[in-house]
């Protein structure tokens, strides 16, 4: 498994146009993603709520930095650990999610939470309703 240096480095906040970057990588990856990860990664509530805690421009910059760079690590498909092996392919992003929600857990708020209920929810209602 990877260890801290790794993650801290990969955590690391960047610059603005580094943040603008993730963003959009972020935004157009996130949902295929956590779809594809839904079952291997059991705290995925909790990375929903991160996915919009990232996207809030109320959100400190450096956290929203450590969150994106987490984001983006999830949803590129450049990874030490391809997540296309199952049972062990999403182990270095739930290792670099983990640790940035134990960093920025206080700014995740109630209604990132609520967001991320929500749209789970009609994620499992429109799953429920195509099969």
């Amino acid at each position: 498994m990877m260890d801290n240096v790794k993650i801290g480095e990969i955590l690391e906040p960047g610059s603005e146009e580094q943040q603008k970057k993730r963003a959009e990588q972020v935004r157009a990856g996130f949902w295929k993603t956590a779809r594809k990860a839904a079952r291997s990664i059991p705290f995925m509530d909790e990375v929903v709520a991160a996915y919009y805690c990232a996207m809030d421009p109320r959100t400190p910059f450096r956290v929203r930095g450590t969150l994106l760079a987490a984001l983006a690590y999830f949803v590129l498909p450049f990874d030490f650990v391809p997540d296309i092996l199952l049972g062990i392919g999403f182990t270095d992003d739930v290792a670099v999610l983990m640790t940035a929600l134990a960093a920025i857990r206080s700014h995740i708020t109630p209604a990132h939470r609520e967001a991320a209920r929500k749209a789970l929810e009609e994620a499992d209602s429109s799953k429920a309703s195509a099969g």
